[in-house]
């Protein structure tokens, strides 16, 4: 399988796009993992195939957030990304389900929300007994249960997650920004909530964005941003953007292997 999807990952030629990165800069976006540690795995294994084309390029992978829930292995995730066992360094963004996970380990009534909002398979992953909580009770055991089962070097890397990351013309974050405001003065709730106001503007935001968190079937690419969320958790099918120069291009990652993204 690793050797059709070298081949693939290769695909088609970079598309030539008016954004830029600085020179020498090999940048990589991934979104929206949701505890899909085998799609990171694969993510990995492309990306570091793929560098052999840019010998000596300065190579960086952002992370867009929403590393945790929903998916099974949540853990793993974290586990393997605050190790820094990736190919290339990374700058690690915050998303919504971050932002909820931090506060599920501070209060009861939070922890009982995060459950709501699809935290139950990420307590499983760190081996807590969650039966209790599907049935609202044991929250307070469980949220002791969690606290104790988080490893200090997670929760330090949780706690430090950027809310946005600017590199050239590119400005990266989890959800959006607000339209009309400056990319200094966004909120981190726009940054890792918006949905509407911003996927909605054609606005030009002084910098393309690439973002995730509204789940699409294919990356979805307009004048002024690129979603690169396809549901890696419900779809099995996690996109990787590669930016170099005045270049981007497309590819996915999957149980099947790699293949050019529409």
């Amino acid at each position: 399988m690793l050797r059709r999807a070298r081949s693939l990952f290769k695909g088609p030629e970079p598309v030539a796009v008016q954004h830029c990165l600085p020179e020498n800069r090999l940048v990589y976006a991934i979104a929206d993992l949701h505890g899909r540690a085998d799609l990171l795995q694969l993510a990995a294994e492309a990306i570091a195939k793929d560098m052999a084309d840019a010998p000596g390029a300065d190579t960086l992978t952002v992370f867009l957030g929403d590393y945790v829930d929903r998916g099974p292995n949540s853990a793993d995730v974290i586990e393997r990304l605050s190790a820094g066992d990736f190919p290339t360094p990374i700058v690690a963004l915050l998303g919504n389900h971050e932002y909820i996970m931090r506060q599920a380990w501070e209060s009861d009534p939070a922890l009982l929300q995060w459950c709501d909002f699809g935290g139950l398979p990420t307590l499983f992953s760190y081996g807590v007994d969650v039966r209790g909580l599907q049935r609202g009770t044991n929250i307070a055991e469980a949220r002791s249960a969690f606290c104790a089962a988080l490893p200090p070097r997670h929760r330090l890397w949780l706690e430090n997650l950027r809310s946005s990351f600017e590199l050239g013309d590119y400005f990266f974050c989890h959800a959006g920004v607000r339209p009309d405001v400056a990319l200094s003065d966004q909120a981190i709730e726009d940054l890792i909530w918006i949905r509407e106001a911003f996927t909605s503007s054609g606005k030009s935001h002084g910098k393309f964005i690439v973002h995730g968190h509204t789940p699409v079937m294919e990356p979805d690419v307009r004048d002024n941003r690129i979603n690169i969320d396809t549901g890696a958790c419900m779809t099995g099918k996690l996109t990787i953007l590669r930016l170099q120069g005045e270049t981007r291009r497309l590819m996915q990652v999957s149980a099947k292997g790699l293949r050019p993204a529409k």
